[in-house]
């Protein structure tokens, strides 16, 4: 069964981090591959609200992503 993807993440910088090993893939699979819309980032991008490349999909803030 294939689950539904963010429409998002192929643009997201979580993505982006997970390929360069700096996010754990469970990001991915908890938010952009599975609950997306629980997903902080998602819904401040619907609301057009900025929010920063190293916000996490919990909208905690990563100081060790950089950005």
């Amino acid at each position: 069964m294939k689950k539904d993807i963010c429409i998002w993440y192929d643009i997201c910088p979580m993505k982006r981090f997970l390929e360069k090993g700096k996010l754990e893939k469970k990001w991915i699979d908890n938010y952009c591959k599975g609950n997306y819309y629980l997903c902080v980032r998602r819904k401040m991008e619907a609301e057009g609200k900025y929010h920063p490349d190293n916000m996490l999909p919990d909208g905690t803030i990563n100081e060790q992503l950089g950005i």
